[in-house]
């Protein structure tokens, strides 16, 4: 009888136990991002590498193809609230829909006066024909009560209300109207992921941790000149929405309209080209900072990728 307690407190031990982990496990898997998230006791090796995706190249034109682009399918079901987006790839701080919407957008510019437009007078475009404003005209004024030191109206020794005559400050410049780029526009898509050796499986993964948005750098209508983050999204909230979209989350098969993919299984199997541009490093630098220029940047990334490939191989020798 003894022995049957013992049994069943030891049974009942291993299921808390169990159920602990797994509540630990699942609380992970949702704040990194990852879709099948692997124990950290079964990770042998694990090192984040940053991949920079070209949708305008042969080999990613499938997942970017005419109406059914991936551009359109995030930024779609963001504005429809079925994903959540993140300013960096840190999944912490969140942005909501119009500032999503507010990234993925630009202002109109305005063509600049000429020396002989402004010589004129002019200071818009659109003021040719009109008068140019006169030297010393004054500015709209108003009539008001005049009020003492307390905000009350002050009165004369009459009763009367003293009056007194301001100027009124131009209505601000209205802003300038936003446009969203359009979704081919947005061809540049950067992924975060995590190269780990299961010991377990005895086999190397790509866990993917993250995609982002970018708007090009080449881009006229980006003044800037720079690439800008549009937003920052889970991959498992990634593979849920694509799963939940099957019509319009697709991968294009040009061989076979009856054996199209889904995104989320173009992805699991790395229908996609890519290039390296980071491994995480102690001051968090880029490769092309590392080794002094964009040209160098792209020999380090497929110099990266041998030695990655070339890790796992030698982890078969003996």
């Amino acid at each position: 009888m003894k022995s049957i307690h013992t049994l069943a407190a030891i049974a009942a031990g291993l299921s808390l136990s169990l159920t602990a982990s797994a509540q630990e496990q699942a609380t992970t898997a949702s704040s990194t991002g990852s879709h099948r998230p692997i124990p950290p006791s079964d990770q042998m090796f694990r090192k984040s590498i940053w991949r920079q995706v070209d949708l305008r190249e042969k080999q990613n034109k499938p997942m970017f193809s005419e109406g059914k682009e991936i551009t359109r399918v995030i930024l779609e079901a963001v504005k429809r609230g079925e994903l959540q987006a993140y300013k960096n790839d840190s999944l912490t701080s969140t942005f909501n829909s119009e500032e999503v919407t507010g990234n993925a957008s630009f202002a109109d510019q305005k063509e600049e006066l000429s020396a002989d437009e402004r010589a004129a007078g002019l200071t818009r475009n659109d003021d040719w024909g009109a008068p140019a404003p006169r030297a010393g005209a004054r500015a709209s004024t108003v009539r008001r009560p005049r009020l003492d030191a307390n905000g009350r109206q002050m009165r004369d020794r009459r009763g009367q209300v003293i009056m007194e005559t301001v100027a009124v400050a131009p209505p601000p410049p209205p802003a300038p109207a936003l446009n969203m780029y359009r979704y081919k526009d947005l061809y540049e898509m950067e992924i975060k992921e995590d190269m780990i050796f299961d010991k377990k499986r005895s086999r190397m993964y790509h866990d993917i941790k993250s995609i982002t948005l970018m708007v090009p750098s080449t881009l006229p209508s980006n003044v800037s000149g720079i690439e800008k983050s549009i937003g920052t999204f889970k991959y498992s909230d990634l593979v849920r929405v694509f799963r939940a979209n099957p019509e319009n989350a697709i991968w294009f098969n040009p061989e076979n309209d009856a054996q199209h993919k889904n995104l989320a299984d173009a992805f699991e199997l790395w229908l996609f080209n890519s290039y390296i541009t980071k491994v995480s490093n102690a001051g968090d630098s880029r490769l092309d900072d590392i080794y002094g220029g964009a040209q160098q940047g792209i020999l380090a990334a497929q110099q990266t990728a041998a030695d990655l490939i070339e890790y796992e191989y030698n982890l078969w020798s003996f």
